[in-house]
């Protein structure tokens, strides 16, 4: 009889991920329903796209030196890979962390920014079909810092145009 015990706490196990899983999934579009990107909690156990690192000498070091690191959720990974149009949904995100030396190594310190682009032609048509942010990270403390979405983020994202507007490619 034991045994039944432990199928029936199984199921439940994975009935209640599926359940929390998808509400996770949609939490973030849920909470922007006011026309803002919402912060993608959890977004590091997406999909890692790819990491750079910015070094001293590179002529936008001051604003973006650091480790990059590039996150997708499902649906714009395998955009990624397929080299296609975003679908609706799909969500890209961009972490910015400082930077460590001691010893001669290079570690990553604490989150700086993470900027996120969300596909959602419906609530987002004056940029393309994307919403963005770019969330300041300060002491644990998260602040919005895009008040003008056109004007701050599409203007460079528009040289991206064959890419729907992307920077980055899957190379993996």
């Amino acid at each position: 009889m034991k045994w039944i015990g432990w199928v029936a706490v199984g199921v439940w196990a994975l009935a209640a991920g599926s359940v929390f899983g998808e509400t996770q999934a949609h939490a973030a579009y849920d909470e922007a329903d006011n026309g803002e990107v919402a912060f993608p909690e959890g977004y590091e156990c997406w999909n890692h796209v790819k990491s750079i690192v910015v070094l001293e000498g590179h002529k936008y070091y001051k604003y973006m030196g650091g480790f990059h690191h590039v996150y997708a959720n499902d649906k714009a990974l395998d955009a990624l890979k397929q080299n296609k149009s975003f679908p609706k949904g799909a969500i890209l995100v961009f972490e910015l962390r400082g930077m460590l030396t001691e010893d001669d190594t290079i570690a990553e310190g604490p989150c700086k920014a993470v900027g996120v682009m969300e596909k959602d032609p419906d609530r987002f048509p004056e940029t393309e079909g994307w919403g963005f942010e770019d969330f300041k990270m300060k002491g644990g403390v998260r602040k919005r810092a895009v008040t003008n979405a056109r004007k701050q983020c599409l203007s460079c994202h528009k040289s991206q145009k064959d890419s729907d507007y992307v920077y980055s490619k899957y190379s993996h």
